[in-house]
């Protein structure tokens, strides 16, 4: 019996088809809006007649998320007493007992006091869609397990709060909240996300420039790949057309750069693997290549990593041989090569490689990118 007709494949479909959906709005640090978008949404659901609540909000006291609150049913929190004060928690027991269409979590990474139901908001999220009901959550890209050394790399600041990426993997959309470095700042200097006395010493530290440009560069890659695992997950892969790009270079220092940079664009467009493919020819070995030509594929190479390469070195009398077959070995679906600048005579006599390349490939569908 084949795995996907077995009962127990069909139970996890079963399963799954109950389970409520689940939509996380991701941010590169708190003032970004996250919370602001869900209050938005909700709104915007209640207004067709969805019965939505909130589960637990954290306004932070900014008075435009605050005022969002006006007109959304919430479900009452649970008040704990913990040494001697008496905190509140989300009641998940009392959002699954109510059973809304939707509900608003925020604050994903929360640890709840002790004695809940569970010790991390996230668990009660899963609880929550277990049983059937949908969920609209919130979480900064620095409470994501696997960039937890890559943020504290940035920041200096180890987040002791965070949740498993497979957290992430469970949703059903994920949503970037995204704003301009300058922006946020604004926002902060406004006193829109933090009170006065804290204003000066985050913009020294956490929201300094530098490190908002790359925890925005942290959340649009995670977001990216979120986009892509439910591509892979949910589109037939008969259905799609896995690019990958190989970038053909020589030693040439001008158009090797230039494609290599270009290729790098195609590849980022369509988030796809590419390669850079260097055919060292007997003319070019090691003990007859000119120095100068040695430093220009030195730096090609370092560029093409820097830029998430992989790089193909082969050694090949003849190029287009080496070029068709580095193309079927990686399932290439696009050449990216250079227009050469060569006379009239060097081309005429070029020309046997490049018309030896196009019947090699001529039967393929490998598509080929000449780059001005």
């Amino acid at each position: 019996m084949e795995n996907g007709n077995t009962p127990e494949h069909f139970l996890n479909l079963i399963k799954k088809s109950k389970r409520g959906r689940f939509k996380i709005y991701i941010g590169m640090s708190a003032g970004v809006g996250k919370t602001f978008r869900m209050l938005q949404e909700a709104h915007t659901l209640l207004r067709n007649g969805i019965n939505v609540k909130i589960g637990f909000i954290e306004t932070h006291n900014r008075a435009e998320t605050h005022a969002l609150l006006a007109g959304l049913p919430e479900i009452p929190r649970r008040k704990l007493f913990y040494k001697g004060k008496e905190l509140e928690e989300m009641d998940t027991d009392a959002i699954i007992h109510d059973r809304p269409e939707v509900v608003l979590v925020d604050e994903l990474a929360h640890t709840n006091i002790e004695g809940s139901r569970n010790s991390k908001r996230w668990q009660d999220v899963m609880d929550i869609l277990d049983a059937g009901i949908n969920v609209i959550s919130a979480v900064n890209i620095q409470h994501i397990e696997s960039l937890n050394e890559d943020v504290k790399e940035i920041t200096g600041v180890k987040v002791a709060e965070r949740i498993p990426d497979s957290v992430l993997k469970d949703a059903d959309e994920v949503v970037n909240i995204d704003l301009p470095a300058d922006e946020l700042i604004t926002r902060l200097k406004e006193g829109k996300i933090y009170h006065a006395d804290k204003i000066h010493t985050a913009l020294n530290n956490f929201f300094k420039n530098e490190n908002i440009l790359q925890l925005r560069e942290l959340a649009l890659k995670e977001v990216a790949s979120a986009v892509e695992r439910k591509v892979e997950t949910e589109i037939p892969k008969q259905a799609m057309k896995q690019e990958r790009f190989l970038a053909c270079i020589s030693s040439n220092e001008k158009t090797a750069k230039t494609v290599i940079r270009k290729t790098a664009r195609l590849a980022n467009y369509y988030h796809s693997k590419w390669f850079v493919l260097y055919v060292e020819t007997p003319a070019e070995s090691a003990d007859k290549i000119a120095l100068d030509k040695q430093r220009h594929l030195i730096n090609h190479f370092q560029l093409a990593t820097e830029l998430g390469a992989d790089i193909i070195k082969v050694k090949s009398e003849k190029i287009s041989t080496a070029i068709v077959e580095q193309a079927e070995q990686r399932k290439i679906t696009t050449l990216c090569i250079g227009k050469p600048h060569l006379t009239m005579w060097q081309v005429l006599a070029a020309s046997g490689v490049f018309n030896n390349l196009l019947k090699k490939l001529s039967d393929s569908d490998v598509d080929i990118v000449i780059f001005s």
